[in-house]
């Protein structure tokens, strides 16, 4: 495990989102929402993509999961669809035992109930009990995917609470996770110096809250 994913674990993903910002890397993947807000999951993303079945293809789902290396976040790409899942409760029994770190998926799931059982982490569009089988097909592994805009290689530090999720290319951890870390530290001292007595308002000024996630010119 790497020291950038031990030390992202400890930061909500707010914190990360806002030294995105002010790195100036777009990074916060919309839409996407956890199954419980107890799920957290951070490790190097192991990316799939999904396409609709046409004429010459079968539907294929859920055979990858051999291949995920354990502490992976599996990010999976489905366009964005909400009217078929490529996830269920099969993968995620499976995922679990494999110690994956928690799944992505830019689309739906279904067997919430194993998820919750397992504790496994799963981040979606939504849920939805209609199987991809026979209406989706793999099409890629281990290549790049975009979420929301924003582009998720293989081996991206993929981050996600009950605010959401956010993605941090790995070329970028230390300048993060070291920005990141600062603006927790900011976040709680003002904490403190309201608790001993300080105003909220100076306690912000004094502490430079309100340019903590500003781009840096640097």
């Amino acid at each position: 495990m790497s020291d950038f994913v031990v030390r992202l674990r400890a930061l909500p993903t707010a914190a990360i989102s806002d030294a995105l910002d002010r790195t100036g890397i777009e990074g916060a993947l919309h839409g996407l929402s956890p199954l419980s807000n107890d799920f957290r999951a951070v490790g190097p993303a192991f990316t799939v993509r999904y396409a609709p079945v046409d004429e010459s293809s079968d539907g294929t789902v859920g055979d990858f999961l051999d291949d995920v290396p354990p502490g992976s976040v599996i990010v999976i790409d489905n366009d964005g669809r909400t009217d078929v899942t490529v996830w269920g409760g099969i993968m995620t029994e499976v995922a679990a035992h494999r110690g994956i770190a928690g799944t992505v998926i830019n689309g739906v799931c279904r067997d919430v109930s194993a998820s919750l059982t397992q504790t496994y982490p799963l981040f979606s569009r939504g849920r939805f009990m209609r199987t991809g089988k026979d209406r989706v097909r793999l099409m890629a592994l281990g290549e790049p995917v975009t979420v929301s805009g924003v582009e998720v290689r293989p081996g991206t530090l993929i981050c996600a609470d009950a605010d959401g999720v956010v993605a941090v290319p790995a070329t970028e951890a230390e300048r993060v996770t070291d920005t990141a870390e600062r603006i927790e530290r900011v976040e709680a001292d003002i904490v403190a110096a309201v608790r001993e007595g300080s105003p909220l308002r100076a306690a912000r000024e004094g502490f430079g809250y309100h340019s903590l996630q500003t781009r840096s010119q640097a």
